[in-house]
């Protein structure tokens, strides 16, 4: 599992993007990937899986 913070996240679009802590990579996640509900700046964690137009994090919960 990876760490990182929510930058952004639109809950009437239904996705955001999440830093990765060790990288300061940006993830695409959808909100069919969250386990838990998210914010910005909340601490998650998180899996990556190849999505259509790249990487995505997926399995995302609050840390």
């Amino acid at each position: 599992m990876k760490k990182g913070t929510v930058k952004f996240f639109n809950d009437t679009k239904g996705f955001g993007f999440i830093k990765d802590d060790e990288s300061d990579k940006e993830y695409f996640v959808h909100v069919t990937g969250l386990i838990d509900e998210i914010r910005e700046n909340d601490e998650v964690t998180f899996e990556l899986k190849d999505g259509k137009k790249g990487v995505n994090a997926v399995n995302v919960k609050l840390a």
